[in-house]
């Protein structure tokens, strides 16, 4: 399928004059897309646009032509314009074509899609939403903090279309962070993860015996049963479940993020200029109208050192 969906670029050279484009442009390279507006683009970033979506083919496996000729044509494919206002954007942020090419096979190819099991896992948000966002992450890692609002925001601004799970890699490197995780879960276990969950963050990385102790006093849990689950086995027990998961998918550093099963890269996406249109786009893609408004500015989150203590 991934043949299918970034296949060999077709060479212009031997088009006599007046030929057309795969996509239905002139040989100029200038390509219309039906209901995708280009006319913002400079005449160099159309080119390349008209280029990316003459030659790569529709997202559908079951539509073997350009993504202009598939949305132009009106075929049975409801990525196909998404897929080309994509790469308007892509093109538009002045990506390279290594990145473009890049982020539309993260985005667009179901070889890429994952499952994953979330039974058990906490979860923000209606079970029945139509966009599951799986997050690994570190209570001791900045950018995952960072993050945390930016997923309140989404869920904010998006209620009933977003639900949110979250998932345990406290990274060796992080002092304090396997014991913060530790903590969540037991909170957990007493029916008041997500309250752990945000004091963890905000505390961090104060995060020492001392400091849970006093969250979760703060939260009024019964401290004999959290401190005797914080030792537990159950609460060790979610932590390896979540590891290997994570390790299955080849986590390389945290916050580790998948939407719908597709994984959000942090080194080709960034969480607050694309989250809202992945998200936005998500929800076209699934036939539901995707909400105008911006998602509140937050602070940038980047990657964690790797989980194998590489730079």
């Amino acid at each position: 399928m991934l043949s299918l969906l970034l296949a060999c670029f077709c060479s212009s050279r031997g088009r006599g004059p007046g030929s057309t484009s795969p996509g239905g442009g002139s040989a100029s390279g200038q390509v219309e897309v039906s209901g995708v507006d280009s006319t913002e683009l400079s005449g160099r970033e159309r080119g390349e646009w008209s280029t990316y979506v003459s030659e790569l083919l529709a997202p559908c496996p079951d539509q073997p032509v350009s993504i202009a000729d598939c949305a132009n044509q009106q075929r049975a494919c409801p990525a196909c314009r998404p897929a080309a206002e994509f790469l308007l954007r892509q093109v538009s942020k002045g990506k390279a074509r290594s990145q473009v090419e890049a982020g539309y096979r993260i985005r667009f190819s179901p070889e890429e899609v994952k499952k994953i099991d979330v039974t058990g896992s906490p979860v923000k948000g209606p079970p029945d939403a139509p966009i599951t966002v799986v997050e690994w992450a570190d209570f001791e890692c900045p950018f995952c903090g960072n993050a945390a609002p930016l997923f309140d925001a989404l869920l904010e601004k998006y209620p009933g279309s977003v639900r949110l799970i979250f998932k345990h890699y406290p990274l060796g490197m992080h002092k304090y962070a396997e014991k913060a995780a530790r903590a969540a879960i037991a909170a957990g276990l007493q029916g008041k993860f997500w309250q752990m969950h945000r004091q963890l963050f905000e505390s961090a990385p104060r995060l020492d015996d001392p400091a849970l102790l006093g969250l979760a006093q703060k939260l009024s849990l019964d401290m004999a049963r959290f401190q005797a689950d914080m030792a537990g086995e159950k609460v060790t027990e979610v932590l390896a479940r979540d590891r290997r998961q994570a390790d299955a998918l080849g986590l390389y550093s945290t916050p580790m993020i998948f939407i719908n099963g597709r994984r959000f890269d942090l080194e080709q996406f960034k969480l607050t200029e694309d989250l809202d249109e992945w998200i936005q786009l998500e929800l076209e893609m699934l036939g539901k109208k995707p909400v105008a408004a911006s998602v509140p500015a937050a602070t940038a989150p980047a990657l964690a050192p790797r989980a194998d203590g590489g730079s």
